[in-house]
């Protein structure tokens, strides 16, 4: 299961914390949240930012018609 946990302290500091997603999803999936917070001042990925996405290949049948 995808999550973005978002993690708000005493002082008003507020840290994202995402878990399910591999490579690059993390970062964008969690994008929208970052620009509504304001200025990131630290970012710390974790080695599942660096794993091999893979990738799903859908195709679609037209059924109808």
């Amino acid at each position: 299961m995808k999550q973005i946990i978002i993690d708000v302290s005493d002082d008003g500091e507020i840290r994202l914390e995402t878990k399910g997603f591999t490579g690059k999803a993390c970062i964008e999936e969690s994008e929208f949240i970052k620009e509504l917070l304001g200025k990131e001042k630290s970012r710390q990925l974790t080695p599942v930012y660096y794993q091999k996405v893979k990738q799903t290949i859908k195709k679609y049948l037209h059924l109808c018609g």
